[in-house]
């Protein structure tokens, strides 16, 4: 299955169906009053995290959902069928932001989190609700809302405590199949990987992370070069970077220090966050270096580069150093748990709080619809005299002709 993990759509939540007005008319009972019920509201739009979804290409075709119109009101007090609400699956990690404002909808972070994304329209008041002592017979009805519609841009950002950087063929698709049970295409070639993959590194039996692997990232990528940013978004939720770095080149032309601050400077051009994640350096591929000329070269590259949080020298095909790399990632993870567990909190109750004030927002709208469509003076209490011709049918059809026998 090819991985998408950008799509965009549209979603239209339902109409409000119609109030009526209609009124009572039985037999021995002349004067029954006003009867129409009213519009059923329209269905609403949801969005769902599935932790059992990786990708958003059942999103990447089919583009419109439209959410089922509300049902009209009906004689005898009668209301309206509401529309069904519809439900949008996503892979955890979606975001969902408004392409025409660019406003957050919903951050689908945790398995099994729902989201309202378009509200269905309220549907319309039947003339039950205008009648009065002065107006015991009201022709006034409202019509439904019309439902929300949003042009949505919809982008996946993979979970992950670990993410990998390097140039192409630097070994992290090696890395993370010697070090997980996750099966990454590997090959000779540069930009094997097209694709994030996730593996999950099992310390011991109650101590794990997950660690995620992107396609390569070479110079000039901030302009399209290779495959562009298009996947660094995948890095922006992990704890901690792993830059690997191949200390031995086929190219004989190569620099690794040049290409590790080439990687270094395009995180910067893409998110200044990012950047200022924790950033350990693993110089891989120590295995094709003759044994006596490691420490040299090894030494020669750090006194080259940057100063560094912390360094490993790893061999990822043969499996050497990898053990001690990821025991000190769990040991960084582990002591920052409860740092990572405040910010999911934080991020967590800032999120309830955002959905908290837009449920507000609505409630608040439906209930000034509501309000001024009784306070709405344009339908004139009927004279007293008018009052014996405000009958219907019995169906609610128009009102009984001048004469007719009652």
């Amino acid at each position: 299955m090819k991985f998408f993990d950008e799509a965009r759509i549209e979603v239209y939540a339902g109409d409000g169906g119609n109030g009526v007005a209609t009124f009572r008319r039985e037999k021995y009972i002349p004067k029954g009053g006003p009867s129409g019920g009213d519009g059923g509201r329209g269905g609403s739009v949801y969005a769902v995290a599935d932790r059992n979804l990786n990708t958003l290409i059942d999103y990447r075709y089919t583009r419109s959902f439209r959410a089922d119109r509300g049902e009209n009101g009906g004689s005898r007090d009668c209301y309206g069928k509401g529309g069904d609400d519809i439900t949008l699956r996503f892979p955890v990690g979606t975001v969902i932001k408004d392409l025409e404002t660019d406003e957050l909808i919903a951050d689908l972070d945790e398995d099994g989190k729902t989201v309202l994304i378009a509200q269905g329209g309220r549907g319309g008041l039947g003339n039950i609700h205008f009648k009065s002592s002065t107006n015991r017979a009201p022709r006034k009805k409202t019509m439904g809302q019309e439902g929300e519609y949003r042009n949505l841009h919809l982008e996946l950002k993979v979970l992950a405590d670990v993410g990998l950087l390097g140039m192409p063929n630097a070994g992290k698709s090696t890395f993370i199949r010697s070090v997980s049970a996750a099966k990454p295409k590997v090959a000779d070639y540069p930009f094997t990987t097209l694709a994030p993959n996730l593996g999950v590194v099992r310390t011991t039996e109650a101590r794990s992370f997950v660690i995620a692997d992107i396609p390569g990232l070479i110079e000039g990528a901030a302009e399209g070069a290779g495959l562009g940013h298009q996947f660094l978004r995948h890095l922006q939720r992990t704890h901690v970077l792993l830059h690997l770095v191949d200390l031995a080149p086929f190219d004989p032309e190569a620099d690794p220090v040049a290409d590790a601050r080439a990687i270094v400077e395009e995180l910067r051009k893409y998110d200044e966050a990012l950047y200022n994640k924790p950033r350990w350096l693993a110089l891989n591929k120590l295995d094709l270096i003759p044994e006596e000329e490691r420490a040299a070269r090894v030494k020669a590259f750090l006194d080259a580069y940057d100063p560094v949080e912390r360094h490993f020298e790893i061999s990822a095909l043969k499996g050497e150093g990898t053990k001690g790399l990821i025991f000190a990632i769990q040991d960084f993870l582990d002591a920052e748990r409860d740092r990572i567990e405040a910010e999911r909190v934080a991020r967590q109750a800032a999120e309830a709080a955002r959905l908290a004030q837009l449920e507000a927002a609505r409630a608040a709208a439906d209930a000034a619809y509501a309000q001024e469509a009784l306070l709405d003076e344009d339908d004139e209490a009927l004279p007293e005299e008018a009052l014996d011709d405000a009958e219907t049918g019995r169906d609610g059809d128009d009102p009984l002709p001048e004469g007719r026998p009652r």
